[in-house]
């Protein structure tokens, strides 16, 4: 089968590798219909961080087709229709009955790898695939994209808002303007916040975190980024913030724009060498965040949303792809081209 392989920093490509097969009891094996290319998949691409030679890629979102089950799976069959999220929870742990399956305690290989591919073998499915209703000819070509935001960026944006316990009324900044970014602005919007700053330089985000709900932007990025928060917000700063980039500088401002009190969501991966708490601690400020949880957000609340027709977050993905022009849609997102590559497999 057709499988993603990263050859080296700057350069991924197609390579023909053995189709998965049931490892374990509570595998599944999905053939996948739609994958795409993450941020975080651009850390290694852009030689920003190590990833061995030709290893397998980094992708980790999919929906498909479930294809093959093994033994232990009653939730599932042969034919169903899937998100495969990047996590694995298993739903009955401390931290998965909390809601923090992006933590679950029963698996040591709880995240997803390999995704860009014909195949994938998801591991510890029982609980943590999301099964959606009917067939994939069922839904509109936008409608698959949004299903496929719920593998990864929509429940990460919400998962930001989550544990940044944004509520009615609230003044929210989002900190980065990638699909978690601007999913974070429909997150905010989904919990009824007030107003959201939306901190974007780039006229194709600007414009959609604008239609996702985006109250404000802030084109400026460090002390200027700072003043322009204080100025909006009177000198109080942010009810909440949602940090959706890991950058030490990302970090840094946001931080600086929450009120005393408040919670920064942070789910950006972070890639901060260290980072000074001298501040927070004397604003009282809670740092909050991590993997995102979801299972738990598709099944509560995410997937019936977009079923609904409330929110459409398959418009961060904004070209598309064939999976033999994968190495293409790496460099649409290096070369910021594209908010979000679609790769479109089955």
């Amino acid at each position: 089968m057709k499988s993603t392989i990263f050859v080296k920093p700057g350069k991924v490509e197609i390579q023909d590798i053995d189709k998965p097969t049931i490892q374990k009891d509570d595998d599944a094996i999905i053939h996948v219909l739609r994958a795409c290319v993450c941020g975080s998949d651009l850390w290694a691409y852009r030689d920003l961080e190590a990833k061995d030679p030709n290893s397998e890629n980094s992708g980790h979102e999919a929906i498909g087709i479930v294809e093959k089950v093994g033994d232990a799976i009653t939730t599932i069959k042969p034919g169903d229709f899937v998100i495969a999220p990047f996590t694995h929870g298993c739903g009955h742990c401390a931290a998965c009955r909390a809601g923090y399956e992006g933590s679950c305690q029963s698996h040591s290989d709880n995240f997803s790898s390999g995704y860009q591919a014909e195949y994938i073998r998801y591991q510890h499915a029982e609980w943590s695939l999301v099964k959606i209703p009917g067939k994939p000819e069922d839904y509109s070509d936008g409608m698959l994209n949004s299903l496929l935001s719920l593998a990864d960026v929509m429940a990460t944006g919400y998962h930001a808002a989550r544990v940044a316990n944004v509520k009615t009324g609230d003044t929210v900044v989002v900190v980065g303007d990638g699909a978690v970014g601007l999913c974070g602005v429909i997150a905010a919007q989904m919990r009824s916040a007030k107003r959201i700053i939306a901190m974007s330089r780039h006229e194709d985000r600007e414009k959609l975190a604008t239609e996702f709900g985006a109250t404000d932007i802030i084109a400026e990025r460090g002390d200027e980024a700072v003043d322009k928060v204080m100025a909006l917000t009177n000198g109080a700063g942010a009810d909440a913030v949602l940090e959706c980039v890991g950058s030490e500088l990302s970090t840094n401002t946001a931080m600086r724009v929450a009120r005393p009190g408040a919670i920064v969501g942070r789910v950006g991966l972070p890639h901060t060498p260290k980072t000074d708490l001298t501040g927070p601690f004397y604003s009282n400020l809670v740092v909050a965040g991590g993997p995102a949880s979801v299972t738990t957000y598709d099944k509560s609340v995410l997937l019936k949303a977009v079923l609904d027709g409330d929110i459409h977050p398959g418009k961060v993905f904004t070209k598309r792809f064939t999976l033999d022009d994968i190495d293409t849609a790496y460099q649409a997102m290096a070369k910021r081209e594209a908010i979000k590559s679609l790769v479109v497999v089955g």
